[in-house]
């Protein structure tokens, strides 16, 4: 059985999804924006109003009564009417299925008419809800209205292969050989060329390529799973935080910045809640 077939086989618990935003909001600011790539996937319910989003070079209309999904690291340019502007649900969030991004930057927009519309207000009325209260359960509930967002924007809209489609993308696997030697060298230097060599693309290819598909620049990447590995070393190890700082190659003060950049909290912080 190869790699596919086996991340294919733990598509339930491999598949992780986390929402860091979530609003309703009605009117002309906040909603244009010109040919941004950001790093978060949108999901958008639009309430009212009119107006356009541009995703990789094609333009949508989206109408009231439809969801969609923006996926992280596309280029957006976005504009709404000022006499009739949007009103529109919408969240941020991350999803992943093991290591690859569950929306990829060369990806167009997905989108749906909402088949139950009050469902569909009902469930982003409570992910807002518990967004703005927080709480010990809220993010599990803000994942289960995530997932039933999801469910609803692909399965409606049409895209109901997208998952078997997404597991047999041949890209994903060209990279899977990159995304081992990254995760085997983590205490190492990581050389763009040598990644660059893995899939025999010239570096100034691989980085556009890799970003493509990943969402992220390769570095940005690296520097996440070493991050990743931090908060292992820190939750099941007795190492110093110099200790793992250097391990990972970094000087104390940058690990320690780019770490709470990463978790939000320190790492002596984060060590104290996960022991």
């Amino acid at each position: 059985m190869n790699e596919m077939d086996l991340l294919a086989g733990r598509l339930p618990e491999s598949l992780t999804v986390t929402v860091t935003h979530a609003q309703l909001r009605s009117g002309f600011p906040g909603w244009n924006r010109t040919e941004l790539a950001p790093s978060f996937n949108r999901l958008y319910f639009i309430a009212e109003g009119e107006g356009s989003v541009i995703i990789n070079g094609e333009t949508y209309y989206p109408r009231p009564g439809q969801l969609m999904i923006m996926p992280a690291g596309t280029s957006q340019t976005t504009s709404t009417n000022p006499d009739d502007p949007y009103t529109r649900y919408f969240c941020h969030f991350d999803a992943q299925i093991g290591e690859w991004p569950l929306f990829h930057a060369g990806s167009k927009l997905f989108i749906s008419d909402a088949g139950n519309l009050e469902y569909v207000r009902a469930t982003f009325d409570e992910m807002i809800r518990q967004f703005q209260s927080g709480g010990p359960f809220a993010g599990l509930r803000m994942q289960a209205c995530l997932l039933n967002l999801l469910a609803c924007c692909l399965e409606e809209g049409g895209y109901r292969d997208y998952l078997k489609d997404y597991m047999q993308f041949t890209e994903r696997n060209k990279l899977s050989g990159v995304l081992k030697y990254i995760q085997e060298h983590l205490y190492g230097p990581i050389e763009i060329e040598t990644l660059a060599d893995i899939v025999h693309l010239h570096p100034n290819y691989f980085i556009p390529y890799f970003k493509k598909i990943m969402g992220v620049t390769p570095m940005h990447y690296v520097q996440r799973k070493r991050m990743e590995e931090a908060k292992r070393l820190l939750t099941f190890t007795d190492d110093s935080i110099a200790d793992i700082a250097d391990r990972l190659g970094m000087q104390l003060a940058h690990f320690s910045r780019q770490f709470k950049s990463h978790a939000g909290i320190s790492p002596t912080a984060y060590r104290a809640c996960t022991r």
